[in-house]
């Protein structure tokens, strides 16, 4: 389906443009969720947050966006699976 964008209006090109930033979202929400659930409650994870060292601990629990980690060291980290 091709739309031609030059005879819309500025009105329609708005309309569009949040339409799309939406469906976007949506799909990236999507691709998250479904990587979270690769993982269970228990999970004794890793990752390695920007300037910082290998951080290691077990999933605890999933929140909306992130999944819940308490470190060895029991940190508590929120974190959205990349």
């Amino acid at each position: 389906m091709r739309i031609d964008i030059d005879s819309l209006t500025e009105a329609e090109l708005i309309d569009l443009n949040n339409r799309i930033v939406e469906r976007l979202r949506f799909l990236h929400q999507a691709r998250s969720h479904k990587r979270m659930l690769d993982f269970k409650i228990g999970d004794r994870v890793s990752f390695q947050p920007e300037g910082r060292a290998m951080v290691v601990g077990i999933l605890t629990r999933y929140n909306k966006k992130t999944v819940t980690v308490i470190t060895d060291a029991g940190e508590r980290w929120n974190v959205a699976p990349a």
